[in-house]
C-alpha cells in the first residue's frame, strides 16, 4: 500500500532534507543576498499552493517578506502577465511538470527576475527554468495523494526562512521535526478508530488559522481526493463572516488549534461552536482545554512551536483520511478521475 508506506516514511525523508538539503539550502540563501528583492511571487498548484500558503504566514512573519501568489492563467492563457519588478518567483512542484507553473518562471526569466524552484524532481522542466533548485528529497512518491512531498515542501519552505534570516535557533528546532512527526505515527492505532466515527459524513469544514490556514486546506484537500467529501477549508475568522451559518447540530468541524497567537480565538470559536451550535468537532490540539470540546480529539506534541506545528499537525489529517477512506469502502490508492501529475494550462 504506496500511499500508507509513504506517510510512514516521513520522520526519514525529512531527515534526509535536513542532513542532505541544508547545505544547499543554505548556499542558495548565501546567493540571494547578493540579488535583492522586494517581495516573492509564488506560483503552485494543488498540494503545492497548500504549502505556498505556510509560505505566506513563515516568510512574512519571520522574514519580513511580502507573498504575492501568481494567477498563473494570467501568464498561460491570457497571456497578460504582470510587471514583476523587484520579484523573487518561486514555483513549487513536486512533479516540476505543470504547464501553467512553467509558464511563470519563463515569463519571469524574460523579465530578468531571480527564480527558485521547490521540487521532488531535480531534472524536471521546472528545475531547468529556475535559477535555484530546492531538491526536497523526499524520494518516489507512487500513491497519487501527496503526503511525504508535501511535508518536504514544508520543511524546505522553512529552512529556506532560517537560511535567510541566519537563524541557528530556528535551525535547531526543525532539527526535532522526524521526532515529532515520529510521536504522531505513533498514535495511527488511536486515529483508526475515530475514522470509523465519521465514515457516513458527506460534508464539513475544516477550520484553521495563521501558520495552520495551510493545514485546514490540505486536509480538506486530502478529505476530497481520498474520501469524496465536501470538505470546505476556512480561516476560523473568515468562517465567522458568513460560513457559520452552515452548522448545525452534528455538523462536523474539523480544527486545527495549537497553542499559540490564534488559539484564544479559536478556542472560544470551538465553545461557542460546541455549546450554541452543538456542532460535531474533531479537535487537533496540543492543549488540554481545547481537546475536551472535541467529541473527537487527537493530541499533538506540547513543545512544538507554532511556526513549526503545520509539519506535525498534518501527520494525523493524512492518517485520518487514509483510514476514512478505507472506512467509507474506496480505494486511498486509487483515487477517481485523479492522476499523480496534472498538467494544466
Amino acid at each position: 500500500m504506496p500511499l500508507e508506506r509513504e506517510i510512514f516514511e516521513q520522520p526519514h525523508t525529512l531527515q534526509r532534507l535536513l542532513d542532505e538539503g541544508w547545505p544547499r539550502i543554505r548556499a542558495i540563501a548565501e546567493q540571494l543576498q547578493h540579488q535583492p528583492f522586494d517581495y516573492v511571487f509564488l506560483a503552485a498548484r494543488g498540494t503545492s499552493d497548500n504549502a505556498g500558503r505556510y509560505a505566506q504566514y513563515l516568510w512574512g512573519a519571520f522574514n519580513r517578506l511580502p507573498i504575492a501568489l501568481a494567477t498563473p492563467s494570467l501568464f498561460s492563457l491570457y497571456q497578460t502577465p504582470p510587471r514583476l519588478n523587484g520579484a523573487l518567483v518561486v514555483g513549487i512542484s513536486q512533479s516540476g511538470r505543470s504547464p501553467d507553473i512553467l509558464s511563470v518562471m519563463h515569463e519571469a526569466q524574460r523579465q530578468g527576475c531571480p527564480t527558485l524552484a521547490i521540487t521532488n524532481t531535480p531534472d524536471s522542466p521546472l528545475a531547468q527554468a529556475a535559477d535555484f533548485v530546492v531538491d526536497i528529497l523526499a524520494g518516489p512518491e507512487e500513491a497519487v495523494a501527496a503526503t511525504k512531498s508535501y511535508t518536504g515542501e514544508l520543511l524546505a519552505i522553512a529552512l529556506l526562512s532560517v537560511a535567510l534570516a541566519g537563524d541557528d535557533d530556528r535551525r535547531a528546532v526543525l532539527a526535532q521535526v522526524p521526532r515529532w512527526v515520529e510521536a504522531m505515527l505513533i498514535q495511527n492505532a488511536t486515529v483508526q478508530p475515530l475514522a470509523q466515527r465519521y465514515r457516513f459524513m458527506e460534508q464539513c469544514v475544516v477550520l484553521g488559522r495563521g501558520f495552520n490556514y495551510a493545514t485546514a486546506f490540505e486536509w480538506s484537500l486530502k478529505l476530497k481526493e481520498l474520501c469524496y467529501i465536501a470538505a470546505e477549508p476556512y480561516s476560523s475568522a473568515d468562517f465567522q463572516h458568513g460560513p457559520i451559518a452552515l452548522v448545525e447540530h452534528g455538523y462536523p468541524v474539523m480544527a486545527v488549534v495549537p497553542a499559540g497567537k490564534v488559539y484564544a480565538g479559536m478556542l472560544d470559536l470551538l465553545r461557542y461552536l460546541r455549546h450554541e451550535r452543538h456542532a460535531e468537532l474533531l479537535v487537533l490540539s496540543d492543549q488540554e482545554e481545547a481537546l475536551r470540546l472535541g467529541q473527537a480529539s487527537i493530541a499533538l506534541p506540547a513543545e512544538v512551536p507554532e511556526w513549526v506545528t503545520p509539519l506535525v499537525s498534518i501527520i494525523p489529517a493524512q492518517l485520518f483520511c487514509y483510514h476514512l477512506s478505507v472506512a467509507r469502502g474506496f480505494s486511498p490508492e486509487r483515487p477517481r478521475g485523479l492522476r499523480k501529475v496534472t498538467e494544466t494550462e
